[in-house]
């Protein structure tokens, strides 16, 4: 497991962000993620705003990362016991685990559905009772729990060898289908592990995510590493966007330009 970030630890957000649209031209606003034990701590946030309507966590993500706001929630403005559990403000209980909405849905039968179920990573119930999102740049969660990054797989394999440039280590993910934002940010709250996922359907429906985008969720630290690294990257000629060299050239004066001095 990755170690946790120090409680003391200072990030400049703004020039974190600033940074990363320089290394990958993200279009998407980099947003940042903090659970909160007391509601009025999270209702406290300069210019939080607050739900009228009732919704997914997919489409409160999407309103910092796709609008640029800085939107708080509680559990009663969630659609349901699926979206307040993965966050842990949903108890994982019996009737959580059967899955009996899913069954005829995403999956064939009722323990297929309670498998899945099984193995969603989830923040554990009874410690938090709020969350809030914002555009990692406004500062305004000083600091987030987790930073979530919208990136195609060609900027996301730059980040991910950012983070691997120094402390190597190989990041083992799995895709759990529908849910995927258990992959993402439930998993990297409760683990504190850079957490990737694909957004699934109703990331992708309701939150809008493209296509063509993955989601990366990992803990201020570990965003600071590998921005660090892909600099140093950068400096080597392994950058993005990743030129094409053709598939029918010689290959020995590209991977001469890389490797030659070695």
């Amino acid at each position: 497991m990755q170690q946790a970030v120090a409680s003391d630890e200072k990030f400049d957000f703004s020039a974190m962000v600033a940074d990363l649209n320089s290394l990958l031209r993200l279009k998407t606003t980099v947003i940042g993620m903090k659970m909160f034990a007391d509601v009025g701590e999270m209702t406290a946030i300069p210019k939080i705003r607050r739900p009228t309507a009732v919704h997914t966590t997919d489409q409160i993500v999407s309103m910092a990362s796709r609008l640029g706001w800085t939107v708080g929630i509680t559990s009663d403005d969630l659609v349901g016991a699926q979206c307040r559990a993965v966050i842990g403000l949903a108890p994982t209980d019996d009737k959580w685990l059967a899955g009996e909405a899913y069954v005829g849905v995403w999956h064939g039968t009722a323990e297929d559905a309670r498998k899945r179920q099984e193995a969603l990573d989830v923040v554990p119930f009874g410690k938090y009772q709020a969350l809030a999102v914002s555009p990692l740049a406004s500062g305004r969660l000083n600091p987030p729990d987790i930073c979530l990054v919208y990136a195609t797989p060609g900027q996301m394999i730059i980040l991910i060898n950012g983070v691997q440039y120094t402390g190597y280590r190989k990041f083992e993910w799995g895709v759990v289908g529908e849910t995927a934002c258990a992959d993402s940010w439930g998993r990297a709250l409760k683990t504190g592990e850079p957490s990737l996922s694909l957004p699934c359907f109703a990331e992708r429906r309701y939150g809008g995510v493209p296509d063509e985008e993955m989601l990366m969720a990992l803990q201020p630290a570990h965003l600071a590493k590998a921005i660090t690294g892909m600099k140093a990257l950068a400096k080597n000629g392994l950058r993005y966007p990743i030129a094409p060299y053709g598939i029918q050239s010689d290959v020995r004066a590209g991977m001469g330009a890389s490797y030659g001095k070695k």
